[in-house]
Parts: C-alpha cells; sequence; structure tokens
C-alpha cells in the first residue's frame, strides 16, 4: 500500500527537523512526505538531509491559519502521487518507528475505517536525542481508546482529532476532506469524525500507532485562539446543533471572556477583539 505522510506547518521549524528525524527512522519508510507550508516561505527552501525527502507546497491565506484547507490540498496532492494510504500528523508529532507499519496493518484490515491512534504529550525536560526515553515521560490523555499494540478498537466519532490519524485515499475521498469553511484553531476535526459517522464510516483507534508531541508552551484554556474558537465553534453549531470545545468555552466563560445568550446558545466576546 503506496503511503504517504502529510504535515502542514507555519514556523515550528525545529519540530519539523525532529519529525523528519523521527520518519528517518520508521520501520516502514512512507513512500512520500508532503509538507504543506502556511504562510511560510521559509520551509519552501527546506532541504534536509537524508530520507524521507520531503515535497513542500505552499498554501498562503490572509487572517486564521488555513488548517482544514492545507491537510485537503496534502490529501490532494498525495492522492495524484498515487498514495493509497494517507496518514496526517501534526508537525508537533514525532512517530514512534512502527506507527506507520501499525496504521497500514489496520488499514489493509478495515479500508473502510478512519483509523487513529494515541498521542503522548512530552514534557518541557524531555531529551530528544534520546527517542527510548519518550514513552516513560509522556503523559497520554486517558479519555481516549489505547488498545495494545497489534489490536484496534472502536470509539466515538467525538473523539477523533487530526494529530494523527490515517485514511485509505479511497475513505477520504467518501467521507469528503476537511470542511474549509472552518479556518484557524478547533472545531475541524471534530466535524470531520461527525461527517464520517453520518456516511457510516467507523473510528478505529490502532494500538501502537503513538505519536509523541513535542513540547511548546501554551495557555489552558488557549486563550490565544479564542476568536477562532468562537467563529469556528458557531460554524460547528450551526451545521450540528451544538458547540463544540465546550470545555474551553466553560473556561472562558468562567474567565470573564465570553458570555453565553441563554436564550440562543450562541457564545460571544466579552469585548471586542483588540
Amino acid at each position: 500500500m503506496r503511503t504517504a505522510v502529510i504535515t502542514i506547518a507555519s514556523g515550528r521549524h525545529r519540530h519539523i527537523e525532529r519529525q523528519h528525524a523521527a520518519l528517518g527512522r520508521s520501520a516502514l519508510a512512507p513512500d512520500d512526505y508532503l509538507v504543506v507550508a502556511m504562510n511560510d516561505p521559509l520551509l519552501l527552501d527546506w532541504r534536509p538531509r537524508g530520507a524521507p525527502h520531503p515535497e513542500i507546497a505552499a498554501l498562503d491565506a490572509t487572517g486564521r491559519l488555513p488548517l482544514a484547507a492545507a491537510r485537503n490540498l496534502g490529501a490532494r496532492l498525495a492522492i495524484e502521487r498515487g498514495a493509497e494510504l494517507l496518514v496526517f500528523l501534526d508537525v508537533d508529532c514525532l512517530p514512534e518507528p512502527r506507527l506507520l507499519e501499525h496504521y497500514a496493518r489496520a488499514a489493509a484490515e478495515h479500508p473502510g475505517a478512519l483509523l487513529t491512534g494515541a498521542v503522548g504529550y512530552l514534557p518541557a525536560t524531555t531529551d530528544y536525542d534520546d527517542p527510548g526515553s519518550w514513552a516513560g515521560s509522556a503523559t497520554v490523555h486517558g479519555f481516549r481508546p489505547r488498545p495494545a499494540d497489534g489490536a484496534v478498537e472502536s470509539g466515538p466519532h467525538e473523539l477523533f482529532w487530526s494529530l494523527s490519524f490515517a485514511a485509505t485515499s479511497a475513505l477520504w475521498q467518501h467521507v469528503g476532506g476537511f470542511d474549509e469553511g472552518y479556518s484557524g484553531y478547533g472545531g475541524e476535526d471534530t466535524d470531520f469524525g461527525l461527517v464520517a459517522r453520518d456516511r457510516g464510516v467507523d473510528v478505529l483507534w490502532v494500538g501502537g500507532a503513538t505519536a509523541y508531541h513535542q513540547h511548546h508552551p501554551t495557555a489552558d484554556p488557549p486563550v490565544q485562539h479564542l476568536d477562532d474558537i468562537l467563529a469556528n465553534g458557531a460554524r460547528f453549531a450551526g451545521r450540528w446543533g451544538i458547540w463544540p470545545m465546550r470545555g474551553w468555552l466553560d473556561a472562558f466563560e468562567q474567565r470573564g471572556l465570553v458570555t453565553l445568550d441563554p436564550a440562543t446558545g450562541h457564545y460571544s466576546r466579552t469585548e471586542p477583539a483588540s
């Protein structure tokens, strides 16, 4: 099964260099490594040593980062190059050596399913030159399934996430890609999971298809993405009748950053964006 790894990036150059190095240690080498550079002309000149050799495409947009459109572009280019299996990795994610192998095996056995794997969050003290230490130091969220190596387990479509997932090219085309009406941070991956549900596609967690999320400073809740979350949340609510990312929205409300209109169920910013 011809396999393409697809990564979208804007900045985070050190992170993608580490990802490239991790892919170079993969037990199953990808046939293609497609990187979509969002508003990042510097990345277009990236020529790392050693395999896999990235093919880099540019996607420029004004305003919020076009995450959904970038993934769709990466998938389209991969399929044009003959990919039969699409593996999406967030730029912050480092694959275990057998991640591609586990995804490929699961795709062969369950070609009609959307596949995803566990993601462990690495601490600030991580030694990135010692991959053997990552498993012992990473924190994995316990609310998502984590089957044993080689096993698969079905899970709720609402818990699908885009940090690490795989789909056959035929399945990708059946689901139809990400809704490009979402831009910036949040909501587009949950929307994709619900579209898959409505088209009769199961979400399977693949044991052993583990990725490690590189540490970087962030806020909790992510106030830097407040406007994105409100815009994308409103689009999601208009499509599905419920607001996503409620934990973050509740935290924003507690901090006085947003208000909830009980009559409409709509969230809005307490103060206009500066």
